[in-house]
């Protein structure tokens, strides 16, 4: 359980908000707050559970308390919806879809002795909450991160958190994941699946292992990218971050993320902005299609399978075990494919005894099952949008020379992100808050662009 050390770090986090709102400019301030809250507060169980409300864990709370510390210091320059009429279309979708799920599921489900209540107006208001507090970093990036120094700043902060969390990672590798037990008096996760071969896998204060080592991923791409494209200071310093960064990445033990690493750096490093957008989009796309793929047997998972068992046999049963209960949900969810289930386990496979037949790890199987095609189209299309405006209103339509060469390798990240939502639930405050930088450059390059059309359309 955890200690109360644990509930004041999560009580105390809005006043931590507004010392650091204080000290900052709006935009360096949200990427602060919403970082070091993702990576220092305590994680689930740890939350506050209140009648009527989503859960305020280490997620909401950082969201909640920068919207509210932003809605009164700079509420007048706040935009709650994109300029784009898809975007907001996706954004509405996605806050008010599940107030539908829950009037399409006011039937409980029954199977022997187990029962699942039915959904009602109060529910479906919990889950759109819900779905608002998860999307704030998205719109306040939108907002406060709009400029080439912002996005620059967004992967230089990623660097020095990366640097900063090495060493408890590090710590975790030699002594065994016990950090989250020093400081919180509990281990959130299974301590099984933080064993590899011989050794420990870190977690540090996250989820699970495998998001410590995305996170490793991300600061090794984001030290790689500044190595390539900012000359503001010694390109040897970000070199000698990235490869030490990678060292660490490595030593997390996961594969997925070794080889994504692998796949990316080589890009990162040698191609050119237009191609780095271009192979981001890629995998958004193919992220935005995947359910259509696994459904009508597209994707060549025996090919896969075999490919990763040359690799490891562990890591391969792995990974078909998360095939075969993939296909498992996408058979339930195609029982209410248009809106889901709605929460508390409806969209999930019990037995009699309400034990748990199926189990997620996908992001994308999670939001299909809950919120339906509308949910996952509002969700996964929302964080694919700044994709597609970067290569269109930006890299498409402007001169190559005034788009920041950072732009490819945040775009990137992005894009490896939402692929590694496929086989896990990877989705977190920085994918949202990645997404809404680079729609709100995107946004605001179009304004750029349109004043200038005005005015030479006047000379």
């Amino acid at each position: 359980m955890p200690n109360g050390f644990a509930y004041l770090m999560l009580a105390l986090w809005p006043i931590v908000t507004i010392v650091i709102f204080q000290r900052f400019p709006p935009g360096k301030a949200i990427v602060i707050c919403l970082l070091s809250g993702y990576l220092l507060l305590p994680p689930p169980p740890a939350q506050f559970d209140l009648a009527l409300i989503p859960v305020l864990n280490k997620e909401t709370i950082p969201n909640l308390s920068a919207l509210v510390v932003c809605f009164f210091m700079y509420g007048a320059r706040m935009r709650l919806l994109p300029q784009n009429r898809l975007g907001k279309l996706l954004l509405l979708m996605f806050v008010l879809s599940p107030l539908a799920t829950a009037m399409n599921n006011g039937e409980p489900i029954v199977n022997g002795a187990f029962f699942i209540q039915g959904l009602g107006i109060k529910e479906g208001l919990s889950m759109a909450l819900g779905n608002a507090l998860s999307v704030v970093p998205f719109v306040l990036a939108m907002n406060f991160l709009t400029t080439d120094k912002d996005l620059r700043y967004v992967l230089v902060a990623l660097l020095v958190a990366g640097l900063a969390y090495s060493l408890p990672m590090l710590l975790e590798v030699r002594l065994s994941p016990q950090i989250n037990i020093w400081v919180y008096g509990y281990f959130q996760h299974s301590f099984e699946q933080m064993m590899r071969g011989d050794g420990f896998r870190p977690i540090v204060f996250l989820q699970h292992g495998l998001w410590v080592a995305f996170f490793a991923l991300m600061a090794t791409l984001a030290a790689f990218t500044l190595f390539k494209s900012d000359r503001s200071r010694d390109p040897k310093v970000y070199l000698m971050a990235g490869v030490y960064l990678a060292v660490v990445l490595v030593l997390c033990k996961s594969l997925g993320s070794i080889l994504f690493a692998i796949l990316l750096l080589p890009m990162v490093i040698f191609l050119g902005l237009r191609m780095q957008v271009r192979i981001a989009l890629l995998m958004m796309i193919v992220a935005l299609v995947y359910p259509v793929m696994k459904g009508n047997n597209l994707i060549p998972q025996r090919a896969i399978l075999l490919k990763v068992a040359d690799i490891s046999y562990e890591r391969a049963y792995s990974l078909q075990f998360r095939m075969i209960h993939e296909a498992v949900l996408l058979e339930r969810a195609q029982v209410k494919p248009l809106l889901g289930w709605g929460t508390f386990g409806r969209g999930l496979v019990h037995d009699q005894n309400g034990r748990l037949l199926s189990i997620p790890d996908g992001r994308w199987v999670i939001v299909l099952g809950a919120f339906g095609w509308v949910g996952y189209i509002a969700e996964f299309g929302l964080l694919a949008l700044s994709g597609f405006m970067m290569w269109w209103r930006v890299v498409k339509q402007r001169p190559i020379r005034q788009v920041p060469p950072w732009i490819g390798g945040l775009m990137l990240i992005l894009g490896v992100n939402m692929i590694d939502m496929l086989p896990n639930a990877t989705l977190t405050p920085l994918t949202w808050m990645i997404s809404g930088a680079v729609l709100g450059y995107a946004m605001s390059a179009q304004v750029v662009k349109r004043r200038q059309m005005r005015v030479q359309s006047v000379i």
